[in-house]
């Protein structure tokens, strides 16, 4: 029997991608906002394209952030895409101070102006992803991915003053040296877009439940 992902519908997210990049790797997806079927997913998916303080309006007025903290506390698999990794810090410079779900401690800030003609914001790439020195990719879902790898960023914001402890990937922009991905217990946060990364990036899926 395959398993069953949720991706949460909350108005801002890739979801369509999202959901065939899953059900390509033999997953059971269903796009829902409904805390019932939330919490009966063997993984849980949070998309993201937008603002940060939008998201966090809708999550609230939706009535999400509750089945989404119930679900992280059963142990079973969370994952936080672009924006939906953003959301997981405590808080956003975007806009003004903007309070984050604060499911891991950190800032989201803005990548400053490089005034470089290679590197513009946002930043809309492929791009590098390496592993951080304290954490290897062994026993997680980039196990399978080697150091190197390009993945598709498109962000102009991205994580800082977060415990290294958690930092899966690096990835180097400009001068700025960034977490790209992040892993806590069963908290996945991942900046770039994994659904549209090829078949290295489908790899990440396919491990995730595994």
């Amino acid at each position: 029997m395959s398993k069953k992902v949720v991706i949460i519908d909350y108005g801002l997210g890739n979801l369509f991608s999202i959901k065939q990049a899953c059900e390509h790797v033999g997953y059971s997806v269903e796009i829902s906002c409904d805390p019932k079927k939330i919490l009966k997913a063997d993984g849980l998916i949070l998309p993201g394209v937008g603002a940060f303080g939008n998201a966090m309006e809708s999550l609230s007025s939706k009535n999400l952030i509750s089945p989404i903290f119930e679900f992280i506390r059963t142990g079973r698999p969370f994952m936080g895409i672009c924006l939906g990794m953003q959301l997981l810090f405590t808080e956003s410079e975007e806009y003004g101070k903007q309070n984050g779900l604060n499911l891991l401690n950190g800032t989201i800030v803005k990548f400053p102006d490089f005034n470089l003609t290679n590197y513009r914001v946002p930043q809309i790439q492929w791009n590098k992803i390496f592993p951080s020195t304290r954490n290897s990719w062994a026993e997680t879902p980039f196990r399978s991915i080697k150091a190197g790898e390009y993945m598709y960023f498109v962000h102009s914001y991205f994580a800082q003053q977060i415990d290294d402890g958690i930092i899966l990937s690096l990835t180097k922009y400009a001068n700025i040296e960034y977490p790209s991905a992040v892993l806590k217990d069963n908290i996945l946060g991942i900046q770039f877009h994994p659904e549209k990364s090829s078949y290295e990036g489908l790899k990440i899926y396919r491990n995730w439940l595994k």
